[in-house]
């Protein structure tokens, strides 16, 4: 169930059980349920394919707010493709100005932390971390961005926009 527009009450209208479980309950139970699964598309110039890795996600709209959960893992048959990564979101945004900045984490050898960028009306987000360890300026990830990625390297994304519906 979604949330639902709350009633408007007119003067002498008699409260029942079944207004107040629609009008309380439902809203909070609404409010309270599991994240729901989605499963993102990985793409890039040329795509990389999952083979046997993982790749999940999941969210929670509120709303037109969207708070959004993405992790991929790398596996022996992974490929990475080539040129920026980008992954899909659950929502298209809003086409509201500004871009919105998320989170990303990027767990290999070493782990990298990073941000992403949902511009406005965008349907997928792209992940940024430095280029190296030894730069701080931020860079697209890719194949070798910010390490060169193999079976088991993860990448994790948080975030949360303004959907266009």
């Amino acid at each position: 169930m979604a949330l639902a527009v709350p009633r408007t009450w007119v003067v002498g209208e008699v409260v029942t059980a079944a207004y107040l479980n629609a009008e309380v309950r439902d809203q909070f139970t609404d409010l309270l349920a599991a994240w729901t699964a989605y499963t993102p598309v990985w793409t890039a110039t040329t795509n990389p394919s999952l083979g046997n890795g993982t790749l999940v996600g999941k969210y929670r709209k509120i709303g037109r707010l969207v708070n959004f959960q993405i992790d991929l893992t790398m596996g022996t048959t992974t490929t990475y493709g080539s040129g920026a990564w980008s992954l899909t979101l659950p929502f298209a945004a809003a086409a509201s100005s500004g871009s919105r900045i998320g989170v990303a984490q990027a767990l290999g050898g070493s782990r990298f932390g990073g941000q992403i960028v949902i511009s406005p009306s965008a349907a997928g987000t792209s992940p940024f971390f430095p280029a190296s360890a030894s730069v701080s300026n931020l860079s697209s990830v890719a194949a070798a961005t910010p390490f060169t990625w193999a079976s088991g390297n993860e990448l994790r994304i948080t975030g949360c926009y303004e959907s266009a519906t």
